[in-house]
């Protein structure tokens, strides 16, 4: 088959089932997620080889440690899979809520209701959660979804579009409400992102080349976010055994993910105080570390040591690198992060009631975070299940982008004969 004319099916399946699934009760659609989750459990085995072969194509074409974290799937990564998919199963079914309604002068009463967008459209890199995560979501905002995964993860990929498959035939669902494209080659990537008759919203997960082409080449609007240049902040209020617990988390605790620390910044009224303790901690786990000017006359420079650069500030590392700057105050501290962050997550550690609100209200990203780790800005994390990605977009969605972030809303009007004068 022809790719345009093979394109041209997707897209009227996926419509097709759109329209079935606006009508479909919620129970329904929980019985599919249930039906999934065992399909999953039943194929967790034929999951993790399928798995397996990504990895070693990944390791003989040098994929780095990173992507190759991303892209491994494990028993306990699975288990993570189907806790999320417990979770929006168990989740309130937005579509069809009511919400703002009131009267007006006249008598009729004017409210929203919550509705599906309609097709989404996912292109995503290396992570296979991502079509479990995105189907479970679309499914249950009342969305059909066309998938399409990197090639890193081909084999993972389809592996767990099966069990998905096989778990909408067990509940009568149409198939079609999640199709998976069983091509790696781009040209379908091309073809989908102008089929603006089918697909309502794309939403691409992956790294910044993918989501400029994107935004470059698409006829459909996005839901996106671009690096994740995440920042902690130690004010000079801080608590500074909190404060280390939760910079060494936010950068330690797993390196390839949009929501790691990349930048720790520290009010220089501590340095003395915290940051040769800081650095022996971040060099025990093997951090490679870049710092400022300023720092280097408490620290000197020595192996996993180094100058900061100022292309430095506004990197994304995706692994066991970290650049540190001392700031004068919070007026600093915030003018860096919104000159050189990507709007994706900000945490200040303080125990200063007054410059927590002051750095919430004035830093300009989709999560920002007072004495917590940045690696809680999930949607797992926020009790949303999960998330189809983090949107550091200003419009529709923004930040993790769960079941409600997948809806949009209509006006509704209820009368009793009126007419207009």
């Amino acid at each position: 088959m022809k790719l345009s004319d093979y394109m041209l099916s997707v897209g009227t399946k996926a419509r097709a089932a759109a329209d079935e699934l606006v009508k479909t009760p919620s129970y329904k659609k929980n019985l599919a997620l249930s039906a999934i989750s065992r399909s999953i459990i039943e194929n967790k085995t034929k999951i993790i080889k399928a798995n397996d072969k990504d990895l070693n194509v990944g390791e003989k074409k040098g994929l780095d440690a990173a992507s190759l974290d991303r892209l491994r799937l494990t028993e306990n990564s699975i288990d993570m899979i189907l806790h999320g998919l417990n979770q929006i199963e168990a989740l309130p079914d937005p579509i069809g809520n009511m919400e703002q309604v009131s009267y007006r002068p006249n008598g009729l009463q004017i409210g929203k209701m919550r509705v599906p967008i309609g097709v989404i459209g996912i292109i995503y890199e290396s992570r296979p959660n991502v079509t479990v995560d995105a189907a479970a979501l679309c499914l249950k905002s009342g969305n059909s979804v066309v998938l399409r995964g990197g090639s890193e993860a081909f084999h993972s990929n389809r592996s767990l579009a099966q069990s998905i498959s096989h778990g909408l035939k067990k509940t009568g669902l149409n198939e079609n409400s999640v199709q998976f494209l069983e091509s790696v080659d781009r040209k379908y990537v091309k073809e989908l992102v102008r089929m603006k008759d089918f697909i309502d919203v794309l939403v691409p997960r992956g790294g910044k080349s993918l989501i400029e082409l994107l935004s470059k080449e698409a006829k459909i609007p996005l839901i996106k976010h671009l690096d994740g240049n995440c920042h902690v902040y130690i004010h000079s209020d801080a608590d500074l055994a909190k404060a280390e617990r939760i910079a060494i988390n936010a950068k330690t605790q797993r390196y390839g993910v949009c929501n790691a620390m990349e930048t720790l910044l520290i009010d220089i009224d501590l340095a003395e105080k915290t940051l040769p303790k800081l650095v022996e901690s971040f060099l025990a786990k093997g951090v490679e570390l870049r710092l400022c000017k300023r720092s280097l006359e408490i620290v000197e420079l020595e192996n996993n040591v180094k100058k900061a650069l100022q292309s430095d500030w506004a990197e994304e590392y995706l692994a066991p690198v970290l650049s540190l700057k001392l700031v004068k105050n919070i007026d600093e501290a915030i003018s860096h992060i919104n000159r050189f962050g990507s709007k994706h997550t900000d945490a200040i550690v303080t125990e200063n009631y007054s410059v927590a609100r002051r750095f919430l209200n004035e830093i300009d990203s989709s999560s920002v975070i007072v004495n917590a780790s940045t690696r809680f800005a999930d949607g797992f994390e926020y009790g949303l299940g999960a998330e189809i990605g983090i949107s550091t977009d200003k419009l529709h969605a923004r930040g993790p982008v769960g079941l409600e972030g997948l809806t949009s809303q209509k006006y509704v009007v209820f009368g009793d004969g009126h007419i207009r004068e």
